[in-house]
C-alpha cells in the first residue's frame, strides 16, 4: 500500500515508525509542520515527525497552509497513494485533499468518539475525571473529527495518571489501531460506522486561565485539572507563583487506587482526617510524602512542586527546602 503521512508531534512518531517497519507499507512522503525556532537561541528545529522522515530517508513536505500550496497540491495528486494516514498533523485538510487517496483519508483520534472530538481529547478525559479512554480510527470529512469511524481500542485510566504519560500510552495504541486498519480496509472487511452527533462532546483548546487552581473546588477536582494540564498549573506560594505538578487525593474513596508508599498515610488517616483548614492550607505534612491541603471537600496531597526558577521537587523536598510550617496557605493561581 502507498502511503502518505501527515503528522507532526511525539505523539505521531509511534505511527510513522510502525508503517516504516512493515513491509506492506510503503511511505511515499510525510507532511509535517514547518519547522519552528525553539530555545533560547532561536535555531530552527524539526518537529519529531520529520526527524523520523529524514532519519529514515523518506522525502518530507512542509507547507505553510497545505490547502494553498500549489506545489504540494500537486504532489500530492500525482503521487496516486493509496492512504493518507493523519495523526495529530495540526491542519485541516481540504476536500480536495480528502478525495484524492484510493482509499481515503485516515485519522487516527485520542478518544473514543463521538465523546471529545477537538483539539484536547486526553487532556480533557482527564480533567472530566474519566476511568476509561481509547483511540478511534476515522475516515475524515470537511467536519471537526466528524468523520465516520472505523476501529476503537480502550485503555483504563490510573488515578495518578497524567496527560503526558496517557498520551505515550495512546500513540502506541494509535500506530496498532491504525496499521489493522488500513490492512482490513485494504482487503474490504471493515465497516464504517457514522457518529452519533447528539451524543458527541467537544474538548476545546486550553487557554491560560484553565491553569489557575482554585482550592474552593474538590480535592478530586484539583487533582483531575493538575493531571488533565500537566505541567502547567499553577497556585501562589509566599508571593511567587509555584507550578502544581503532581497530586494525591487522599481517603477510603482512593486508598485502593494508590501505590505502596501510601500504605502508612493510611494508617494515620483517622488523625489527619481530623484536621481542618481553610481551602489551600497546609494541615499536615506527611513524612517522605509532602504537604497535604485542605480544599473546599477532601485533602490533597502536593506530590511534586515547581517554585518559579526552580527545578521540580518532591513534595517532601519542597516541604523540607522551604522550611513549610502547617497552617500556611496557598492562594489561587
Amino acid at each position: 500500500m502507498k502511503i502518505i503521512f501527515f503528522g507532526t508531534p511525539q505523539f505521531a512518531v509511534p505511527t510513522l515508525q510502525r508503517l516504516i517497519d512493515r513491509s506492506e507499507f510503503d511511505i511515499l512522503a510525510v507532511v509535517t509542520q514547518p519547522d519552528k525556532r525553539r530555545g533560547r537561541d532561536k535555531y530552527p528545529s524539526p518537529s519529531p515527525v520529520k526527524e523520523v522522515a529524514v532519519n529514515s530517508q523518506i522525502p518530507v513536505w512542509q507547507p505553510r497552509r497545505v490547502k494553498k500550496d500549489a506545489e504540494t497540491l500537486e504532489k500530492l495528486s500525482a503521487s496516486e497513494a493509496d492512504a493518507f494516514v493523519v495523526v495529530a498533523y495540526g491542519q485541516l485538510l481540504s476536500t480536495e485533499i480528502l478525495q484524492m487517496p484510493r482509499l481515503g483519508c485516515l485519522n487516527g483520534h485520542g478518544s473514543l468518539l463521538p465523546e471529545y472530538r477537538g483539539a484536547a481529547p486526553i487532556q480533557w478525559c482527564l480533567y472530566d475525571g474519566k476511568t476509561r479512554t481509547g483511540m478511534t480510527s476515522m475516515f475524515m470529512d470537511e467536519g471537526m473529527d466528524t468523520g465516520a469511524m472505523l476501529l476503537k481500542s480502550e485503555v483504563e485510566i490510573g488515578l495518578l495518571e497524567n496527560a503526558w504519560e496517557l498520551a505515550a500510552r495512546l500513540s502506541e495504541q494509535c500506530a496498532d489501531l491504525l496499521v489493522e486498519t488500513l490492512l482490513r480496509l485494504d482487503r474490504g472487511d471493515i465497516e464504517a460506522i457514522l457518529q452519533d452527533n447528539d451524543a458527541a462532546t467537544y474538548a476545546s483548546l486550553i487557554h491560560k486561565e484553565d491553569y489557575h487552581l482554585d482550592w474552593q473546588r474538590r480535592s478530586i477536582e484539583l487533582h483531575n485539572q493538575i493531571r488533565g494540564f500537566y505541567p502547567n498549573c499553577t497556585a501562589h506560594f509566599r508571593d511567587k507563583s509555584i507550578k502544581i505538578k503532581a497530586t494525591a487525593p487522599l481517603g477510603d474513596t482512593y486508598w485502593a487506587q494508590l501505590p505502596e508508599e501510601f500504605a502508612q498515610l493510611k494508617t494515620e488517616w483517622e488523625d489527619i482526617a481530623g484536621k481542618s483548614g481553610a481551602p489551600g492550607e497546609v494541615v499536615h505534612i506527611a513524612k517522605h510524602l509532602g504537604p497535604i491541603v485542605e480544599t473546599g471537600e477532601g485533602k490533597l496531597l502536593l506530590r511534586e512542586v515547581q517554585i518559579s526558577g526552580k527545578k521540580t521537587q518532591c513534595g517532601w523536598d519542597f516541604a523540607n527546602g522551604t522550611r513549610l510550617e502547617v497552617g500556611e496557605r496557598l492562594s489561587d493561581g
